[in-house]
């Protein structure tokens, strides 16, 4: 009986052995294959992140989106997009921009903490809310991620807002925003609205007009700078204020 107790103890103990062996050897397989996942989604986000930083992007996630939609509509399918350099685009185009979209942007690092506070502040009293997105942030989600409202969304649009501000320039973060942002029903950067909307080159757009397509770009599909309603010319105006207290914009 004794033989028996200790055979069954000596076989209970080999199999909790083999148990442990086959737990630490998954351990080690989940370790490898997360810690390999790790590294190629960082490598391959920096190697994008350094690689944009000198090459323009072709096309953007919500292009294509904007692409499949029209199609499945029955819509024709049009991306209508003209990149142009820095000494392309009005200068009155930048103020706009940063005076309606981001008016610290030359002194955060590309998360405005100043601007999310407050807006965390005005949101607990108000029943409008108001967001505190960066024209980085806008750059980051513009050129690397899908358009969604989710929380893994929103924690990848921080990383490659970080990413994107350690690596590019404040003047490239601005051409980049200013050549794939939205500005109408298949229209992309300003030099296409520039054009479809007062018959010339970005470069030639004047503060007013430059007021007037910043004015639109919350909602660039429903808005039309070239036909204005009184609200889109009462964004305008507080646009334009704000352009003369910003002044110049130097890179």
């Amino acid at each position: 009986m004794d033989d028996m107790n200790e055979d069954q103890a000596e076989i209970q103990e080999t199999e909790t052995i083999s148990a442990h062996g086959n737990i630490r050897k998954y351990l080690r397989k989940s370790w490898f294959i997360v810690k390999w996942a790790m590294i190629a989604f960082f490598g391959s986000t920096l190697f994008f992140v350094i690689l944009f930083s000198f090459i323009n992007p072709p096309v953007t996630p919500l292009m294509i989106k904007r692409a499949f939609v029209k199609k499945s509509n029955g819509e024709r399918v049009g991306i209508h997009k003209d990149w142009v350099s820095y000494r392309n685009i009005s200068p009155s185009m930048i103020r706009a921009v940063v005076a309606s979209e981001d008016n610290r942007f030359l002194e955060h690092w590309g998360i405005d903490v100043q601007a999310v506070q407050k807006a965390v502040e005005y949101n607990k009293k108000h029943r409008r809310k108001h967001g505190a997105s960066t024209i980085t942030q806008q750059v980051a989600k513009n050129v690397y991620l899908w358009p969604a409202r989710t929380w893994v969304r929103k924690g990848l649009e921080l990383y490659f807002t970080v990413l994107i501000d350690a690596i590019w320039s404040k003047k490239r973060i601005m051409v980049v925003y200013l050549n794939v942002a939205e500005t109408g029903n298949g229209i992309y950067g300003v030099e296409a609205a520039a054009r479809k909307y007062f018959h010339k080159p970005a470069a030639k757009l004047t503060r007013g007009e430059a007021a007037l397509i910043a004015a639109a770009l919350p909602n660039p599909r429903v808005r039309n700078p070239a036909k204005p309603t009184a609200y889109l010319l009462r964004r305008q105006a507080r646009i334009m204020n704000l352009m003369n207290k910003i002044g110049e914009i130097k890179f």
